[in-house]
């Protein structure tokens, strides 16, 4: 019986539709330093240098045991 369609009155502007989409961009990664090894690596990551992870031995390297 209602084969109609939703329709927009207007059309959407660009100032509108962007600010619609505003927290749809990307975020930064959160890059730190490693206070052991000093190599760059993401916050709340084991460090795969050392296996390291808030001060605990968490992950055994193959390089470590030869």
């Amino acid at each position: 019986m209602w084969d109609f369609m939703a329709v927009p009155k207007r059309k959407t502007s660009v100032s509108k539709r962007n600010m619609r989409r505003s927290h749809l961009s990307l975020k930064d990664a959160n890059i730190i330093i490693d206070k052991d090894s000093g190599e760059p690596r993401l916050s709340h990551q084991i460090d795969k240098s050392t296996g390291m992870y808030k001060g605990r031995k968490i992950l055994n390297n193959k390089k470590n045991k030869s």
